[in-house]
């Protein structure tokens, strides 16, 4: 071997890793913009639904599962599943879902990562406050005594979405916690080997507190996931029943109001 194909063959070890993270980060980046899509019409479905099932918390939480579904599991390529329609498998995918479980992505068994308190959505109906005479007068013309306008559900949902494209799951996980002012990153470079990285802590935090602890406790655990946060509004179709908007929070695995 030459000097100069050593050299080359020491510049191409040490820049693959680099290389490969460029390829592998456009396809998780990719997958990351899809995600926000489906939160975003997760959203809406959870809103619609709420607004016609009295602002109840499980039909939402089901509607807003089901839209986000392609994002977490590529249900109509898994040959495991029952069914012989899209509509079939879909329904068995579902099932392993409905309960807001997330246990990580490996395809049949579901085994490598999560646990029951680690939920892939959570829902928060920031508006309405409802009152008694709300649900006695729903169907009265408006104005009237304590209410000029019409009840709105104002839903908020965050959406842990899975970060799918080995490597590029943990860089994104690390720099994410350094630029949200959470965690600082100063140990080897995994995209450059011969340099440290220099992924220093933001000092301002620009998650809420709850989202923040929560998203330090799944990188700690190895459980890549990014929040995605998104809200919709729509006038009640229902009147609400006031047993569900005892507390704004929607209650997940891991998320109790």
């Amino acid at each position: 071997m030459t000097r100069e194909s050593g050299q080359a063959a020491v510049e191409t070890a040490l820049t693959l890793p680099l290389v490969l993270f460029v390829l592998l980060g456009s396809l998780q980046l990719f997958l990351l913009s899809q995600a926000r899509l489906l939160a975003q019409y997760g959203a809406f479905q959870a809103t619609r639904v709420g607004s016609l099932n009295h602002g109840a918390c499980r039909p939402m939480t089901h509607a807003a599962l089901l839209s986000v579904l392609p994002a977490v599991h590529s249900f109509l390529g898994d040959a495991t599943l029952a069914g012989a329609t899209p509509g079939e498998r879909l329904g068995s995918a579902f099932g392993r879902f409905r309960d807001n479980h997330y246990r990580g992505y490996k395809g049949p068994g579901w085994t490598d990562a999560g646990t029951d308190s680690e939920a892939l959505i959570w829902l928060v109906r920031e508006q309405p406050r409802p009152t008694p005479a709300d649900v006695v007068a729903f169907d009265q013309p408006l104005p009237r005594a304590g209410r000029r306008e019409p009840l709105r559900l104002e839903v908020r949902m965050i959406f842990w979405a899975p970060l799918r494209i080995p490597l590029a799951d943990w860089v994104f996980s690390r720099i994410a916690a350094a630029r949200l002012g959470l965690e600082s990153y100063t140990a080897q470079n995994p995209l450059m080997l011969t340099q440290q990285a220099n992924w220093e802590r933001e000092a301002s935090q620009t998650l809420a507190p709850r989202t923040a602890a929560e998203l330090s406790r799944r990188i700690g655990l190895g459980h890549y996931m990014f929040p995605i946060e998104v809200s919709s509004t729509m006038r009640m179709m229902t009147p609400p029943r006031l047993s569900e908007f005892a507390e704004p929070e929607c209650a997940a695995p891991g998320f109790n109001p």
